[in-house]
């Protein structure tokens, strides 16, 4: 089973990036993709020089509206790594298909695209499909739901106002005349680069929900996800409601400004993005726009609040 195995998981992904000595060209400028990359490679050699020991066990969060009465509680499953894939997302499937079909989790693309599969693993938010197993099998791998949220059932949470936020923002093309020639809006090649590091967003809510500021504040707080993205709009060359945009979001403070700079969004985004750098950007768009004495009053009542 063991040679089955190695033929097809680790052993050739082993054998594509051997010969690189651990240099990922197509990952470059994706540090979290590199690292995930490394670690599959750490992984697959750890897994090698154990081959007898390569049963791991996963400790999952479960509740069921089914039995409110309940208590949430951790279930412990064996898997046995030889008999599967490289990716978290790969026990969670092995775990459903032939150990327990009650556990509930959400997944889709399992290629780090659609977000469906953010959750909580070793502490960390991240999207199962992206985040390899620990090949050390002497300690559980812990897995529970996106924090500060509501639980549906087990790992899925319910994100009706995470997205509910991300549509109050008006993510689309807003513009005050038809294209030139009538065709389509054009961007030079400067302007489409300053999109890079923005569109690249998979809401999958991973940054919002390991900020503090969000987990206070969820209903007036924007939440890092969805002001990555208007940023991404407000920054669009071809957009022409920029002030409004930005007018929308600071209207009342608390939308834009309950943001604390903690960085938690970018430590733990899968995909590398930096939603407190787009947030800075768009206060300090904001704040010089603004006269004097209305900055420092914001700035009288920010340390009020603090």
């Amino acid at each position: 089973m063991s040679r089955s195995w190695f033929k097809n998981g680790y052993q050739k992904l082993a054998h594509i990036f051997s010969k690189t000595d651990r240099d990922f060209p197509t990952l470059k400028g994706h540090p979290a993709a590199q690292q995930h990359a490394e670690q599959v490679l750490q992984s697959h050699s750890t897994l090698k020089q154990n081959t007898q020991t390569l049963r791991k066990e996963f400790k999952i969060y479960r509740w069921s509206p089914d039995d409110p009465t309940q208590k949430p509680y951790l279930q412990s499953y064996f898997v046995d790594l030889s008999a599967c894939g490289p990716m978290v997302l790969d026990a969670l499937q092995k775990i459903k298909g032939e150990d327990d079909s009650s556990l509930s989790y959400r997944r889709s693309c399992r290629e780090g695209i659609c977000g469906s599969c953010a959750m909580n693993i070793d502490g960390t938010n991240t999207v199962a499909c992206l985040k390899p197993i620990d090949a050390d099998t002497t300690r559980p791998t812990l897995i529970t739901p996106l924090p500060h949220m509501y639980v549906i059932k087990d790992l899925v949470v319910d994100l009706t106002n995470f997205y509910n936020q991300y549509k109050s923002i008006e993510p689309w093309l807003k513009t005050k005349k038809p294209p030139p020639g009538g065709r389509e809006y054009r961007q030079s090649i400067a302007e489409r680069k300053r999109l890079d590091g923005l569109y690249e967003c998979i809401l999958c809510a991973c940054c919002s929900t390991s900020c503090p500021s969000y987990w206070w504040n969820p209903e007036e707080f924007l939440g890092p996800a969805a002001l990555l993205h208007a940023y991404r709009w407000i920054t669009d060359s071809r957009d022409d409601y920029t002030e409004e945009r930005l007018q929308a979001l600071t209207q009342d403070e608390t939308r834009l400004y309950r943001c604390r700079t903690i960085k938690n969004c970018t430590a733990t985004c899968p995909k590398s993005l930096n939603p407190a750098n787009a947030i800075n950007k768009m206060k300090t768009r904001h704040l010089l726009s603004q006269p004097v004495e209305e900055t420092e009053h914001r700035d009288r009542q920010a340390i009020g609040q603090a």
